[in-house]
């Protein structure tokens, strides 16, 4: 448990998106940043789209000039979609007008550079934008992650929450929520004091977090000893996986509990709601139906999971 709790999480490199329908400007723009940064490509606008959303990039370098949508289309679909609207896209292009670069700028674009490439300037810009993007990242964070677990807080739950089922509203995903509770956490709490208490709480998020691997995913402190997961695209036989995935992980951490009247261990208790997004029902009616499926679990016997499809 002590060599676990003491990994430091390795700092990922920045991400690049290089859009161009030209494989030469790719090949010189992956040149210039494959040492410091994971490069990806994409030569049209739609599948710029889909690896803007999938990879969730640093930045992105964009052409404007390409068959189909062009990069004002791709910048302006990309601002308008949460996952994607906090990206810095960089314009490039031959020309130099000045109504277009207006367009791009109030599109949301951050800056623009000019073929041919000038690799000094380029670079300059690049990083430029990249160090202006952890700094924006960095403060979003203190502004929604929780300070004890890492994960995200009630904030940003409820913002994840909003963006994911509007998500699978649109294109009729199913959705599923789940509802965690820390089994007897005040006894816990009494009988090992609140700083053993913060510490077991950040391992149990911990292990969330690693049973939750996609992207999408979200894992919460909702409030107190409560957690909760947002499964964007998950059906119940897949979210009922995940919760008993979890379950199992906090007993592989064999955190004592004396006080607890159901194990020696500390265990959690789960409950999990799906439903595909339909009019006239809200995420919050998810989240109390989840709550029910919570308290069947408690009046059930505790460490378990119970689940409801609507």
């Amino acid at each position: 448990m002590e060599e676990w709790l003491g990994l430091a999480e390795r700092a990922s490199r920045p991400k690049i998106l290089v859009v161009d329908d030209q494989s030469l400007n790719i090949r010189l723009l992956h040149e210039l940043f494959h040492q410091d940064c994971d490069v990806y490509m994409a030569t049209n606008g739609n599948q710029a789209i889909d690896k803007a959303k999938e990879l969730q990039p640093d930045l992105i370098l964009l052409d404007v000039v390409m068959p189909g949508i062009d990069g004002f289309e791709v910048c302006r679909r990309l601002k308008l979609d949460l996952q994607t609207s906090q990206i810095p896209i960089i314009f490039i292009t031959a020309n130099f007008d000045e109504e277009d670069e207006v367009k791009g700028f109030e599109l949301g674009g951050a800056d623009f550079i000019h073929k041919p490439i000038n690799p000094t300037i380029t670079r300059a810009r690049v990083q430029t934008h990249l160090a202006l993007k952890r700094q924006a990242d960095q403060l979003r964070s203190i502004a929604l992650i929780d300070g004890l677990t890492g994960l995200a807080n009630r904030r940003q739950f409820d913002q994840a929450l909003n963006s994911a089922w509007q998500h699978c509203q649109r294109k009729q995903l199913e959705f599923s929520l789940i509802l965690l509770d820390v089994d007897y956490f005040k006894r816990f709490n009494d009988q090992y004091g609140h700083q053993l208490g913060d510490t077991c709480l950040q391992l149990i998020a911990q292990s969330m977090k690693s049973v939750l691997k996609r992207a999408q995913d979200t894992a919460a402190r909702y409030g107190g000893e409560e957690f909760a997961c947002i499964l964007p695209g998950t059906n119940a036989e897949g979210a009922s996986f995940i919760a008993d995935e979890i379950l199992t992980a906090v007993q592989q951490l064999k955190i004592e509990h004396a006080a607890s009247h159901i194990s020696e261990f500390v265990t959690v208790s789960m409950g999990v709601a799906t439903i595909i997004p339909r009019s006239g029902f809200e995420p919050q009616q998810l989240i109390e139906v989840a709550d029910q499926q919570l308290y069947c679990a408690k009046e059930a016997g505790r460490a378990r999971v119970c689940s409801c499809e609507i």
